[in-house]
């Protein structure tokens, strides 16, 4: 489709399933937003297994569940690579919360990454669900509730329960998408407050 690989083709509907950072796709989706509709699909591992492979015939496999349990909300750190597309009346995405396991061999080389552990491979073991975005309202379905109407990134992120950092990506996200603007400076930091929906409309016909 306009000189791109895609992974399916349903109808007129292009579904692209990513695994890895959303950057190194950004322009591929950019151009096919502009002339197609377009379902880019990400999974979320919210239970992750790490499998390690023996370094040694004498040793066995050591497998342990990783204490970090993500969600939603994680897709805003990838989202930053086209945030403005959120908006985009051809631009729908499915988060799919998973459990996977990660499998790990030790590799003498890259000692200077991870210790030497390498992933080969990425097993799915099951999908709990699938999130789906399609327009203004889902985006917006996201900031908890009980948030002042005007909020700090901070705030945001003790409502989320997420680093400041993620929170920060995720205002950065809804206000490239026209969802909440600035309304005021408090320090070093912005206040943020939600677009009425009349104008929300107005921005996604735009």
């Amino acid at each position: 489709m306009d000189g791109y690989i895609v992974d399916i083709l349903r109808g007129d509907l292009i579904i692209e399933v990513q695994t890895a950072n959303f950057s190194s796709i950004a322009r591929k989706i950019r151009r096919l937003v502009a002339r197609h509709r377009v379902l880019l699909v990400y999974p979320i591992p919210r239970d992750l297994w790490i499998v390690k492979m023996p370094q040694r015939t004498c040793d066995g496999v050591k497998r342990r569940k990783s204490p970090k349990h993500l969600d939603v909300a994680e897709v805003f750190g990838e989202l930053v690579s086209f945030p403005d597309l959120i908006a985009h009346q051809n631009f729908q995405l499915d988060v799919v919360l998973t459990e996977e396991e990660t499998v790990c061999r030790f590799d003498a080389r890259k000692r200077w990454r991870r210790r030497g552990w390498v992933t080969v491979e990425r097993r799915l073991l099951t999908i709990y669900e699938t999130v789906s975005l399609r327009n203004s309202d889902d985006y917006m379905a996201m900031i908890p509730i009980g948030l002042p109407k005007e909020f700090l990134t901070s705030e945001l992120a003790d409502a989320l329960g997420h680093p400041r950092r993620l929170a920060q990506r995720m205002a950065y996200c809804l206000r490239k998408g026209g969802l909440i603007e600035k309304v005021a400076s408090k320090g070093n930091s912005i206040v943020y407050a939600k677009v009425c929906h009349d104008r929300c409309a107005r921005y996604n016909s735009s």
